[in-house]
């Protein structure tokens, strides 16, 4: 926004415009690295474990396996406007190592409902 403020106080001169496009690419740049981040990190549940990998920059990724067994207790949030329209929540897996946070999950009720069945099926 401050970029076009300034282009359009000053619409001759060259180097405000190409600092707001310098700018711009920068932001398109810094989303397409979240979103590569946030696209290559996946979960995966069976009937046995739970499997979170995840995308930690270009060249690392880290994953974690976790047992059924394990999971002491499973809690889910929605928080804002926002997350609440769409759908959106935060699950916390409680285990007696840590806590597997998965966050931005689209229906976050049905899943905490189907891993709340899995868990009490063992």
């Amino acid at each position: 926004m401050i970029g076009v403020g300034l282009t359009l106080l000053w619409p001759n001169n060259m180097m405000i415009f190409e600092t707001f496009l310098v700018l711009i690419l920068v932001g398109v740049l810094g989303f397409l690295y979240s979103y590569m981040l946030w696209y290559f990190s996946i979960y995966i549940v069976t009937n046995q474990r739970i499997r979170q990998i995840s995308q930690r920059g270009l060249f690392k990724k880290s994953v974690v396996d976790l047992g059924l067994d394990k999971i002491q207790s499973i809690s889910y949030g929605v928080s804002g406007i926002r997350a609440g329209l769409m759908g959106y929540g935060t699950i916390v897996i409680q285990t007696a190592v840590g806590d597997l946070v998965i966050s931005m999950v689209k229906n976050s009720e049905k899943i905490y409902n189907d891993l709340q069945n899995l868990i009490n099926e063992k």
